[in-house]
């Protein structure tokens, strides 16, 4: 599933080629999650403006005297965008959305269709302002810190992972990057969240920022297809320390790494230097 950095790594693999440029057509593909909610004729002819992120959504702002606005883009579970010059690459199968632009080809290809593709008059007007009512801090927001984690979690019986994963005290620490983040910590991942002191929600907030950050750095994860607009993989999958080894031992300790299931996921950790 694309998290954060893979939405962000795509964002920056075609925002500059694309802002500026003129729509000259749009189509429409099967069904994604939600119906796109504009008639795609009243699309053509507005400008696109800089494209910008907020948690795992991508926002597509659009200049146009008939319909001001612009558009809120999901990749869902296994969606991917790519932008191309060639405007007469055929539709595949599982390309549901094109934005042809006198730029280039924006596309969305997404085999499960849980993605979205949605008009809105503006982030602050529905339905872009109830997809987004929910989402905690930016990671790279200078108030994200330790005293927010701490304030965030103090209330949870939850464990301290899932409480991350919810994202509406941090955005962006999925479940590769929290599992990274709370090696880092030394924090154990079954640890009730409302019982991490406040040195300790320093530590990991700062490991939340230093994992997302080197995930970026590396182009996002790529376990399976995700690559970005112009079809370049991540690599940080090979960069990690705790997820996707269990039984192999830890680049610390030398202790065999642990997987657990918490809320329907795979938890990755050291037993030795993750402490509860």
């Amino acid at each position: 599933m694309p998290e954060l950095p893979e939405v962000e790594v795509t964002r920056r693999s075609f925002a500059d080629a694309i802002e500026g440029a003129t729509v000259q057509s749009v189509r429409l593909g099967k069904p994604l999650r939600w119906p796109l909610g504009q008639e795609p004729q009243r699309l053509v002819g507005a400008r696109v403006g800089a494209t910008t992120r907020r948690g795992k959504y991508l926002w597509l702002p659009l200049s146009s005297q008939l319909a001001p606005g612009g558009l809120l883009l999901h990749l869902g579970m296994s969606g991917s965008l790519g932008f191309t010059a060639d405007a007469s690459a055929p539709a595949g199968t599982h390309d549901h959305f094109d934005l042809q632009t006198d730029r280039g080809l924006l596309r969305l290809n997404d085999p499960r269709r849980f993605g979205a593709v949605v008009w809105s008059p503006g982030l602050t007007a529905d339905p872009a302002a109830k997809l987004l009512a929910g989402l905690g801090l930016e990671p790279f927001d200078a108030r994200f810190d330790g005293p927010h984690l701490h304030a965030g979690l103090s209330g949870r019986r939850v464990a301290v992972k899932q409480a991350l994963l919810a994202g509406d005290i941090v955005v962006g620490a999925g479940n590769i990057y929290a599992c990274e983040a709370l090696f880092l910590a030394g924090i154990d991942p079954r640890l009730p969240a409302h019982k991490l002191s406040r040195p300790r929600a320093a530590r990991l907030a700062a490991a939340v920022r230093g994992v997302l950050a080197q995930a970026l750095e590396a182009g996002g994860t790529t376990l399976r297809d995700f690559k970005d607009a112009h079809g370049v993989a991540g690599s940080f999958q090979m960069q990690a320390q705790v997820y996707g080894r269990e039984g192999q031992p830890c680049l610390v300790c030398g202790t065999p790494i642990r997987r657990i299931v918490q809320g329907a996921r795979s938890t990755f950790f050291c037993p030795q230097c993750q402490k509860r």
